[in-house]
C-alpha cells in the first residue's frame, strides 16, 4: 500500500485534503462527512476496504476536535460521558470485526429509506430547538441500548452514524439540537477509534495519507463546530437535512 500513496498525483493527495476540510466541516455540525471523503478515496483508486479504514484514520481527528471544541464551551461534560464513551468504542470495533462475516447489503438495501426519513424528522418536525425537550429514557438506559446499536452500526457500515445519535439524543435523551450535536460527537469520536483499531489491527490504513487528511480534519472541524456553537439549531438543522437527503441519494445512486 505504501506504492499505492507514493503513486498518487499530487493534484489527487490535494484534492483529498480538500475533500477532508469540507467534510470536517460539515461532520462537525450534522455529521455525514464520509459521504464526502469515501467516495473520493474511491475515486482516487484506493480499493474499498482500505479506503473505509483510511476514512476511519482521518475521521477520528476530525470528530474529536468537534468534541473538545464543544467541551471547551460547556456543551458536554466529557467525565459523565465516560461509560458511554467505552461502551461506543467497544461496540464500533466490535462491528469492525464482523464486517467480512455479515452481509451488509440488507442494511444498504434499507438504509437510504432510514436517510429520508430522518430529513423529514428534522425538517418538519415541530419545536426543535437548542432547548432541552422531554427524556423519554434516563441515562443509563440511553447508554445500554442506543449508544452500542448505533456504534456498532459505525463500525460495521459507518453512513449516518451522526445523524442517529443525533435523533437518539433528541427523541430519547431529550436533548436540544446543540447539545445533542455536542454529545453525538463525542460518542462518534469513540465509536471511531474503536472500528479504526479492528482495521489497525488487521493493517488496512493507509496512515501517511489518512494523517494528512486528518490534518485538514482538524481545521475543518473547528471551523464547523464555532459556526453551529454561534448559530444553533438555525445552522444545525437545515444542515442535517441537506446531508440527510444526500447521503440517501448517494446510497441510491450506486445501487443502480
Amino acid at each position: 500500500m505504501t506504492d499505492l500513496i507514493i503513486a498518487l498525483p499530487y493534484e489527487t493527495i490535494a484534492l483529498l485534503i480538500g475533500a477532508a476540510l469540507f467534510a470536517g466541516f460539515v461532520d462537525a455540525i450534522a455529521g455525514g462527512g464520509g459521504l464526502i471523503t469515501i467516495p473520493a478515496l474511491l475515486l482516487a483508486g484506493i480499493p474499498p476496504v482500505e479506503a473505509l479504514a483510511t476514512n476511519k484514520v482521518q475521521g477520528t481527528f476530525g470528530a474529536g476536535t468537534a468534541a473538545l471544541a464543544y467541551a471547551r464551551r460547556g456543551h458536554v461534560d466529557l467525565r459523565q460521558q465516560v461509560r458511554p464513551a467505552l461502551i461506543a468504542f467497544a461496540a464500533g470495533f466490535a462491528g469492525s470485526q464482523l464486517v467480512p462475516f455479515i452481509p451488509t447489503e440488507a442494511l444498504r438495501l434499507i438504509l437510504p429509506g432510514v436517510m429520508i426519513a430522518v430529513a423529514l424528522f428534522f425538517a418538519l418536525k415541530p419545536g426543535l430547538s437548542d432547548a432541552d425537550r422531554h427524556q423519554r429514557i434516563g441515562p443509563l438506559a440511553f447508554m445500554l441500548t442506543a449508544v452500542p446499536l448505533i456504534a456498532f452500526y459505525d463500525g460495521l457500515v459507518g453512513p449516518g452514524t451522526g445523524s442517529f445519535f443525533m435523533i437518539s439524543f433528541v427523541m430519547l435523551a431529550g436533548h436540544g439540537i446543540l447539545k445533542a450535536t455536542a454529545h453525538t460527537k463525542f460518542l462518534n469520536f469513540s465509536s471511531n477509534v474503536g472500528s479504526l483499531t479492528a482495521f489497525a489491527i488487521a493493517g488496512s490504513p493507509l496512515w501517511a495519507l489518512g494523517l494528512a487528511m486528518g490534518a485538514a480534519q482538524i481545521l475543518g472541524a473547528q471551523i464547523g463546530s464555532h459556526m453551529a456553537m454561534r448559530i444553533g439549531a438555525r445552522l444545525i438543522k437545515p444542515l442535517l437535512v441537506v446531508t440527510s437527503t444526500a447521503m440517501a441519494l448517494r446510497l441510491i445512486w450506486q445501487m443502480l
